[in-house]
């Protein structure tokens, strides 16, 4: 008895194989272009997800830290310095404005005065301190202990 409940379950499975692999062929036969269609569209997904994450790659981060320098005391200018060059403080003023990266006209409407007014001042400066720019003034100033 055993015996032929076997042989009939093993028949039993045969067939639904074999149906089932007809199913199959007759499938892929019928749609064989949707099912290729969806294997490239599949493969070129794949592909574009790997090649944009390949591309962007990690970011970088980037932290800031800002330490507070201790500050000993407030700059003093170098007073003998000063009076060697022959600087008024006006002038010495009109240094400071230079140094901090502001043109004439702004250093016009800072200090209430006219835009002429603070040429004078400037090219009297360049001459005091020798210098032909004034971004080589500012240098000689900061070496010269007159700005800071």
């Amino acid at each position: 008895m055993k015996r032929h409940v076997l042989i009939y379950g093993l028949i039993g499975g045969i067939l639904i194989a074999v149906l089932k692999w007809t199913e199959y062929r007759f499938l892929v036969i019928e749609h064989s272009i949707e099912i290729y269609g969806g294997l490239i569209a599949a493969t070129f997904a794949v592909l574009g997800i790997w090649l944009g994450l390949k591309l962007t790659g990690t970011r970088q981060r980037i932290i800031v830290k800002e330490v507070l320098a201790p500050v000993t005391s407030p700059f003093v200018a170098d007073e003998t310095r000063v009076s060697q060059l022959g600087i008024t403080p006006r002038e010495l003023e009109i240094l400071g404005l230079i140094a901090t990266g502001l043109s004439n006209r702004e250093i016009a409407g800072r200090l209430f005065v006219s835009e002429n007014t603070v040429k004078t001042h400037s090219s009297r400066l360049l001459d005091k301190l020798g210098a032909k720019r004034r971004t080589q003034a500012v240098q000689i100033g900061k070496t010269a202990r007159l700005i800071p």
